[in-house]
């Protein structure tokens, strides 16, 4: 039986943009005891037997109201539904105190000269009434609590955060010229908390009632359960607790006493929808409300960016040095520094070198991998002396070292990273080696005391920047492979030629502006190696040819152009 019950009373939180005064939500409860089950059944006999006359009928349903068992109401939001309680207190002019209990005086004696109210035992506590503000949270909470398994009082923290909403997106500039020591404010005030911390949201509360009394016993206070509770603020935000039924199993709720009896809950929302051209007109003035803040935001903040200098191409990168694997000892770290080519510049600020943090390593399938999520960034300008020179691109070199519990420290590998050339981001792994001495003793000699064969120029990796011939030999240098070192990186390139359409009409200018920026570095240096390369053809061609047949040739294009 447990099984046909919803266990799930927590509250939950929607949004919606119609105003709240549209909500419409339909409750039912319907006693299931045996009790309810056994005057259904008497009543089903009394009117199959026609033989008896209608006395009996009549007394029988004299005795139980149709809404003894069962009552159902669609209850709008803050819409008041007087209980049996409150009808009984308010037909009197004297128990009237308030302006608003003489309000309540005069609805019920209209509702008793008319037809009478349409609620039998659901009824509302709107936010304006005093049982809702002078209701403590815990009765509240042990109220809620028949409809849930357990019972857990609040706690002080879930009291003072109950009206509390987060902190507002607006932040005030601190201003540099007072000292830090009086940023702190150790003493504040009420006001000043209510100002800057936190606010008292100004939530809107209605509570849905149910009488659970008896049969012939409504109208007592101790029989008053608490159904469903609705919280909305001026955000659009509403919070119902428990939750719509939405097609789940109903709620259950077990009444304290002597009789324990078993009701059934189930409520939905039943509002209206909205109409297709109201829903369209809607979604157009959202959309002209939102393009006019859009513009609004524009114009605060302007159209006067920082820009580079023409000619000047700004390259910015935010980089993360994020793990190691492969290595062959433990506790690594990452030593790097960064080398600008001719052409490229930084500012005095920037640092081009720095050093990881030791990181143990972790065993992840068959490597063991070191996780140092070190970021580092660069920001670098390049302006070409030469007007169709190919720019080359700064290289981050790194070394990878281990150091172990007696400061031995051990040279695990080297490597190199070209930036790229096109913006965005890129992840990219590259792999390590290490200089190796022969013999036994260079082993031993890393193994026990540490230290193993190091670069004098970290830069020997790729092409040493002190090297101007044509070939770079490195015959007899004996290295050995090691692990892998991953990088994330975030490119950012700004130019003046990325914004100004004048500049690509120009017949001459540097690449970058024929370009319109490095995202086509690729491409570019492809297409001038090719030609290149099919110049330097053309030259040995024509050395190889006699001069009869070059003089000739040379006419006969003379010829041609005239």
């Amino acid at each position: 039986m447990a099984d046909s019950w919803n266990t799930d009373t927590g509250e939950a939180v929607y949004r919606s943009k119609d105003v709240v005064k549209n909500l419409r939500i339909k409750v039912r409860i319907e006693r299931v005891t045996s009790t309810a089950a056994l005057s259904q059944h008497l009543q089903q006999q009394v009117l199959t037997q026609q033989g008896r006359g209608d006395i009996e009928l009549e007394t029988l349903s004299s005795e139980q109201h149709p809404g003894d068992n069962e009552d159902e109401l669609v209850v709008s939001w803050q819409e008041k539904f007087f209980s049996q309680y409150e009808m009984e207190l308010f037909q009197y002019d004297t128990a009237c105190q308030t302006p608003l209990d003489r309000q309540y005086h005069a609805e019920i004696k209209a509702l008793n000269k008319a037809k009478g109210r349409r609620n039998h035992r659901i009824f509302t506590y709107t936010d304006h009434d005093r049982y809702t503000s002078c209701l403590p949270l815990h009765q509240l909470q042990n109220s809620s609590d028949l409809l849930t398994t357990t019972k857990s009082g609040p706690t002080f923290l879930a009291e003072r955060m109950a009206s509390v909403r987060n902190r507002r997106q607006e932040r005030r500039t601190v201003d540099s010229s007072f000292h830090k020591s009086k940023i702190i404010n150790w003493e504040p005030t009420e006001e000043f908390v209510k100002s800057s911390r936190v606010v008292n949201s100004a939530m809107q509360t209605m509570h849905i009632m149910g009488d659970l009394g008896p049969s012939g016993g409504l109208g007592l206070k101790e029989n008053e359960c608490l159904l469903v509770t609705i919280k909305t603020d001026g955000h659009g935000t509403v919070i119902v607790k428990p939750d719509f039924n939405k097609g789940k199993e109903p709620y259950r709720i077990v009444t304290e006493g002597e009789k324990r009896e078993v009701w059934r809950l189930e409520f939905e929302n039943v509002s209206a929808a909205m109409k297709p051209e109201e829903k369209e007109r809607e979604q157009s003035m959202y959309k002209d409300l939102y393009v006019r803040h859009k513009e609004y935001l524009n114009s605060l903040v302007g159209q006067d960016f920082e820009m580079p200098p023409m000619g000047i191409l700004r390259y910015m990168m935010n980089g993360e040095i994020v793990s190691a694997q492969g290595f062959e000892y433990d506790h690594l770290y990452i030593h790097f520094f960064m080398e600008l080519p001719n052409s490229w510049s930084s500012l005095p600020i920037q640092s081009l070198s720095g050093v990881t943090q030791t990181c143990r390593t972790k065993t992840l399938g068959k490597e063991n991998v070191a996780f140092f999520s070190y970021p580092f960034t660069l920001e670098a300008f390049y302006m070409s002396e030469k007007e169709e020179s190919i720019p080359q691109w700064p290289v981050l070199y790194f070394k990878v070292l281990s150091l172990d519990s007696w400061q031995r420290f051990r040279t695990e590998g080297y490597g190199y990273l070209l930036f790229p050339a096109a913006p965005g981001r890129h992840t990219v792994t590259c792999h390590t080696w290490r200089p190796l001495q022969t013999g036994t003793v260079s082993a031993l000699r890393r193994f026990f005391i540490g230290g193993s064969p190091e670069l004098e120029d970290i830069s020997y990796v790729r092409v040493p920047g002190t090297f101007k011939g044509e070939r770079l030999s490195r015959f007899g240098f004996c290295t050995e492979t090691s692990g892998s070192v991953t990088f994330n990186l975030h490119c950012i390139q700004q130019a003046r030629a990325f914004v100004d359409a004048a500049m690509l009409n120009r017949r001459r200018q540097k690449l970058f502006d024929q370009l319109g920026g490095f995202s086509q570095q690729g491409a570019v240096c492809t297409i001038l190696e090719a030609f290149e390369r099919a110049k330097k053809r053309m030259q040995e061609t024509r050395e190889r040819l006699p001069s009869d047949i070059i003089s000739s040739v040379s006419h006969l294009q003379n010829e041609s152009s005239a």
